[in-house]
């Protein structure tokens, strides 16, 4: 299975033309900015303070500034043009693992790097918390290729390349690093199998999807969801390996999964947000503008 390399990445800027990352909304909402903002933020930036004028929003009053000069003053905001987009990147070990076409941490990384080539495409700024089983990098916000290129470098840098024994709560460390940074009306999509999902991280998803919208991109495999054949088979961590039977763990397995879909499932409804599956079968230049467009996503 060939590992991504930066001529592929580069190569799917060309297809990322076809993905749109922007909120399906009303007429309304198209007139009032290209990038909706209801219940997650205004998309609006912060310019200067005024005195009250008849017809101002009660909304934006600045009571504080009110308080201290003892007349009403309003806030002024300008359209945020270029809207800030955060890629969540999991590559900790238990991402390389396939059992058809590529590695979960490759369709990951072919993923982000077309998620970025799209947000620089739609004109917004691209940043980025990417994680392995040792590492994390951090990339702040910047538009076009000056925030695309440093972030698919990261990408390649630290996809997985051989089996690690396991980095438990890797995307949980990155949550809690992007937690701080993200202003609202931002853009976050997080690409994992999730398969450290818990209850510990769900304050931090709480917080990032009351003023930012959030995209869960479920990168999963076949074999994960079937189960193994009937067979013998050995499995574990690099120098503990133990035989097995697929038919008399499938049971087991089975239930761990579904348990796992529940959870992702569960995480997605509390955020607002529809689930996008990629499978290690898909060729992600292919799928990820069409389920992008039928994901309808609501902001």
């Amino acid at each position: 299975m060939r590992l991504p390399d930066l001529d592929e990445l580069l190569t799917l800027r060309g297809a990322a033309r076809s993905v749109s990352l922007r909120a399906q909304g009303s007429a309304r909402a198209q007139l009032l900015g290209s990038h909706r903002g209801a219940h997650r933020g205004r998309g609006l930036e912060f310019e200067e303070v005024r005195p009250y004028v008849a017809g101002d929003d009660s909304r934006s009053i600045d009571w504080r500034v009110t308080a201290r000069r003892g007349r009403l003053h309003t806030k002024l905001f300008r359209e945020e043009r270029e809207r800030p987009v955060w890629l969540l990147v999991d590559l900790q070990p238990g991402m390389f693992f396939a059992s058809r076409t590529q590695m979960k941490s490759a369709l990951a990384v072919r993923a982000a790097a077309m998620l970025a080539w799209a947000a620089a495409h739609g004109g917004d700024r691209i940043g980025a918390v990417v994680v392995n089983g040792q590492e994390m990098r951090c990339f702040a916000p910047r538009a076009r290729e000056a925030g695309v290129l440093p972030v698919l470098n990261a990408l390649l840098d630290l996809q997985p390349r051989a089996p690690l024994p396991p980095a438990p709560q890797r995307l949980n460390a990155g949550l809690g690093t992007l937690a701080p940074l993200v202003h609202p009306g931002s853009l976050i999509m997080a690409l994992s199998d999730f398969a450290d999902l818990d209850e510990r991280a769900e304050p931090l998803w709480q917080r990032l999807a009351a003023h930012a919208e959030c995209r869960l991109f479920w990168i999963t495999d076949a074999l994960e969801e079937r189960g193994l054949p009937d067979g013998q088979y050995r499995g574990g961590i690099p120098g503990r390996l133990w035989p097995f039977d697929g038919a008399a763990v499938r049971k087991r397995w089975l239930a761990g999964w579904e348990q796992r879909a529940q959870r992702v499932q569960s995480a997605a409804e509390k955020l607002r947000t529809r689930l996008i599956r990629l499978d290690t079968a898909e060729d992600v230049a292919k799928v990820l503008p069409s389920l992008l467009r039928a994901s309808k996503f609501a902001a």
